[in-house]
């Protein structure tokens, strides 16, 4: 296959996807984001670009390593590229996705998940990897609907009132400053959430499914 980004290289280590990491483009429109994944001098670039109608364009295969994750880690390992697959989904970051693109964003996620030993809990996003350092897919991306599609996970309820950097650890959330962890597990669980940790963000995180 040709790839139309020429940004990617081998997985190191025999690194093999267990991850998928959705980010939204944050640019004007999708020929920018388009552009920009596929220049080589920007050194980034992901799997798959999302269009608003739902359409899906590889842009680099899935058996490479793309470069879209940058710094980060998740569940105590780090080189997250080697690991995931990346998927950006076009929107400038200050709207809601539309309800075609998310059908569409669906039945690729689907796909990406029967082709490679990847559990729902894999799916994650930018900000989970990285927090104090990236927002995408930010709090109007709607992580219920693909829990309930079975393509990520959301509590069922609130569970017990627990330690929240215990429970933030044990569902993946790297070590940094716990202010921008509780930041990026709002952004994900508690959007708009704001104001000091409390008994909810607590109950929420130690209901998240492992």
């Amino acid at each position: 296959m040709i790839a139309p980004s020429p940004n990617h290289g081998e997985r190191r280590d025999g690194g093999r996807p267990e991850l998928v990491v959705l980010h939204y483009t944050g640019m004007k429109d999708a020929a920018s984001a388009r552009a920009r994944l596929c220049d080589p001098q920007s050194q980034v670039s992901a799997h798959w670009l999302l269009y608003e109608d739902g359409t899906p364009e590889c842009l680099v295969p899935e058996e490479r390593r793309a470069w879209h994750a940058g710094a980060g880690a998740w569940r105590g390992r780090g080189d997250v590229n080697s690991r995931s697959i990346g998927i950006e989904i076009v929107n400038p970051g200050d709207r809601p996705f539309p309800a075609r693109q998310m059908r569409g964003l669906e039945k690729l996620l689907a796909q990406v998940l029967s082709r490679w030993p990847i559990p729902a809990r894999g799916v994650i996003g930018h900000s989970d990897m990285a927090p104090g350092r990236k927002t995408d897919p930010g709090p109007r991306f709607d992580w219920q609907r693909l829990a309930r599609m079975g393509l990520s996970v959301w509590p069922a309820a609130p569970g017990p009132d627990l330690p929240l950097a215990q429970s933030l650890t044990a569902i993946g959330y790297p070590e940094c400053d716990p202010q921008a962890r509780l930041d990026a597990f709002r952004l994900r669980f508690r959007p708009w959430a704001s104001g000091p940790e409390c008994e909810l963000d607590r109950r929420i995180a130690a209901a998240v499914p492992g």
